[in-house]
């Protein structure tokens, strides 16, 4: 059964090509993503890992934590499961009964 990785630390140049060939060198990977901010559609600075069985995600845990990529320290560690955020309303207002701190 395939196991996700959160990989963080990354460089904002890293490419998912790199990503994969990189954790290749762990075992074999199923899928490498890095997230890319929407507005700016620069790189976030970190991505997520697939690889193919438990025992190479955790010989990549131990190969790549903490160690360099392209100036880089990572941190590699088991992903989690995405929490759920409560929506803002947009441009971080609250609610729709927000007035911006004034009071009637």
């Amino acid at each position: 059964m395939a196991k996700k990785l959160y990989v963080g630390g990354l460089s904002y140049n890293t490419s998912e090509d790199t990503l994969k060939s990189t954790f290749q060198e762990a075992g074999s990977v199923e899928s490498a993503a890095i997230i890319i901010d929407k507005m700016t559609g620069r790189s976030k600075g970190f991505g997520f890992v697939e690889m193919s069985s438990d025992e190479e995600a955790q010989k990549a845990i131990e190969m790549f934590n903490g160690k360099e990529l392209e100036g880089r320290s990572l941190t590699v560690n088991e992903a989690r499961p995405m929490e759920e955020r409560p929506r803002t309303g947009g441009f971080g207002r609250r609610d729709n009964n927000d007035r911006g701190g004034r009071r009637y």
